[in-house]
């Protein structure tokens, strides 16, 4: 007995060993016009298998594309479409392009930064210190997370001084930032029944 594991591994396997065997036979037809008549009765058995594909805008070219992966780009036939290129399969992805800034204290992240200049550049008053007051405490949230034995205040208040260059200063005597406990997550476990 011939087992699935021990056969030749699929290479679009939502479409059954059958198809694929058909494809292979097509791949082994030598007339060019007899291949071409082949691969559209195999297009035909793809679009009965999965006939909500029908309902999509371009489904022809997929089919047609699907066929061309299947038999790995070696089917030498007249296609109704552009055919799909190997090429596109085998080139690596372009480069991301990352910003290349530098982040100071990486646990604040950027984000902190951009807001610290945004906080620089207010004019002084209450809408400003209540921003910067949301920085602040957000800041400790953020040094909690990456500390476990817990944040000083002044910690918090000498790094928002460091990033703004001196112009941000909370006075520690009269500025109490707040204060956040870690919670525990939730155990799964199950309660007993009594």
């Amino acid at each position: 007995m011939t087992y699935n594991t021990q056969l030749k591994r699929l290479v679009l396997p939502e479409y059954g060993r059958n198809i694929h065997q058909m494809v292979d036979h097509c791949l082994t037809i030598e007339d060019r016009d007899e291949r071409t008549r082949c691969a559209h009765s195999i297009i035909a058995s793809m679009s009965k298998l999965f006939p909500k594909i029908r309902e999509e805008e371009d489904y022809q070219r997929k089919l047609w594309d699907h066929l061309a992966i299947m038999s790995n780009f070696k089917l030498d036939i007249d296609y109704p479409t552009e055919p799909l290129m190997a090429e596109k399969f085998t080139s690596a992805p372009s480069k991301v392009p990352y910003t290349a800034g530098h982040i100071r204290y990486r646990h604040y992240g950027k984000d902190i930064e951009l807001m610290i200049n945004r906080a620089v550049s207010m004019e002084e008053g209450p809408e400003r210190d209540e921003f910067v007051m949301l920085i602040a405490n957000h800041m400790k949230k953020l040094l909690l997370s990456v500390t476990a034995d817990g944040v000083d205040d002044s910690k918090i208040f000498k790094d928002l001084a460091d990033y703004s260059h001196g112009i941000l200063r909370l006075d520690p005597q009269t500025v109490r930032l707040h204060e956040f406990k870690i919670v525990a997550p939730p155990s799964n476990k199950k309660k007993k029944k009594r």
